[in-house]
């Protein structure tokens, strides 16, 4: 039936819809901190079996014999979107509160409810009570506190934070513990390069940098995007051209419908 394949066509441009969003979201962050890219995974709708005789090929349902039908589809669904958390390229900023991961692992943040968040996000501020915080003010795990006669902060690649006071005296605050998943794809992304737990990632394993197989932190460095621009464009067209062949389909079916209706005036 016509109206089979307009429901078809229709599907697949509703899918590259969705895949162009997923693309330009891609290219809108190619510069945020850490942003890791997303792809759209599609699947196939459910099949129906017709009778392949033309006398019957308005009648779905109806078979004669086994070796006289054809399976005919129904067109095509997005099922979900898949993060990738290949590597970004480490970018040297010189400040000394920006750390990078470079491996396995996420910081882990306290949001003010008492939840966890994490971020692979190293752009770290000191705030009006000395906390280590990120960006949005959520206190890094397991917690610093920078007093103001701090002079120096290091962070080693095992993530040891020390600060050297004004009095010349070299203080040990701690340790930074970095978390990783089994299925890091299965956190959920929350905005503000945040991402939290979900049942398909997996809890939390917590651990320190540089040991049994976690990331080294390095200071003075950001994580950047892992998105690439050529990539993506090239996604871009091969998504634009899907989108615009399937709208050719309905045009099609739109003249071979007005053709029948001719000839039924004919």
């Amino acid at each position: 039936m016509p109206t089979r394949a307009l429901r078809t066509a229709a599907s697949g441009m509703y899918a590259q819809q969705l895949n162009i969003q997923v693309i330009a979201n891609n290219i809108a962050n190619i510069n945020t901190t850490s942003f890791k890219k997303s792809r759209t995974e599609f699947k196939d709708l459910m099949y129906q079996k017709l009778s392949a005789n033309p006398q019957n090929i308005d009648m779905p349902g109806v078979v004669e014999n086994a070796n006289d039908t054809i399976q005919v589809g129904s067109g095509v669904k997005p099922s979900s979107t898949q993060k990738s958390f290949e590597q970004g390229v480490l970018r040297q900023t010189g400040h000394q509160l920006d750390v990078a991961i470079h491996g396995d692992g996420f910081f882990q943040v306290r949001k003010p409810d008492g939840t966890f968040a994490y971020t692979r996000d190293g752009s770290f501020k000191i705030s009006a009570d000395g906390s280590l915080v990120t960006s949005d003010g959520y206190i890094v795990e397991p917690g610093f506190t920078i007093t103001d006669t701090t002079l120096s902060i290091s962070i080693s690649k095992d993530g040891v934070v020390s600060v050297k006071e004004a009095g010349g005296d070299k203080v040990e605050l701690g340790t930074f513990q970095i978390a990783k998943f089994m299925n890091p794809a299965g956190l959920s992304a929350v905005g503000d390069n945040l991402y939290e737990e979900t049942e398909a990632s997996g809890a939390p394993i917590i651990g320190d940098p540089a040991h049994d197989g976690f990331g080294d932190l390095n200071q003075g460095f950001l994580e950047a995007s892992n998105v690439d621009i050529v990539e993506e464009m090239i996604d871009m067209i091969a998504a634009q051209r899907a989108y615009e062949i399937n709208s050719k389909t309905v045009k099609t079916v739109e003249d071979m419908l007005t053709i029948a209706n001719n000839l039924k005036r004919g």
